[in-house]
């Protein structure tokens, strides 16, 4: 069983640390996009994935394209605060990867528009533009562990 995390061009190391740390503790495999917008052994990203980083099934890859072409066979979602679907409404998978951008500027138009039936969202209030970005992948990949039974964790 296997649901992935895709961090196109993180920006904030303890975004992706904290990232990483709920990684280590689902099982879910973590895809790492660049440019990242920090050095992968920075202290803050350490700090923030604690002692947990052996624990992480980490890939780095030179593009979103290099993802996709890799795992053609999977399912894609991208979070985006654009999207009109709500990400409890979807059906997800084993084998399902979750998209998110960097945290300035989100996932670029070109990989919106290439992917307008698997943008996803969470209802929020208009007082503020989005949600953190580890906040978010931990509420997403949570829901669609939820849907699968949490597969080989503690319940």
């Amino acid at each position: 069983m296997a649901l992935h995390i895709v961090l196109v061009e993180p920006e904030i190391p303890a975004n992706t640390g904290n990232i990483a740390r709920t990684c280590a503790a689902t099982g879910i495999h973590l895809h790492l996009v660049r440019p990242l917008g920090f050095r992968t052994d920075d202290a803050t990203l350490k700090r923030a994935g604690l002692d947990y980083w052996y624990a992480v099934h980490i890939e780095y890859h030179d593009s979103f394209a290099e993802v996709e072409e890799k795992y053609s066979g999977n399912r894609f979602f991208f979070a985006t605060t654009k999207a009109s679907q709500n990400y409890a409404d979807f059906q997800y998978q084993d084998g399902d990867f979750f998209v998110f951008g960097k945290e300035t500027k989100g996932l670029s138009p070109e990989i919106l528009q290439a992917h307008p039936e698997h943008l996803i969202r969470m209802p929020m209030t208009d007082k503020v533009r989005s949600l953190n970005l580890s906040n978010s992948a931990a509420i997403i990949v949570y829901e669609a562990l939820r849907q699968l039974d949490f597969p080989g964790m503690d319940k």
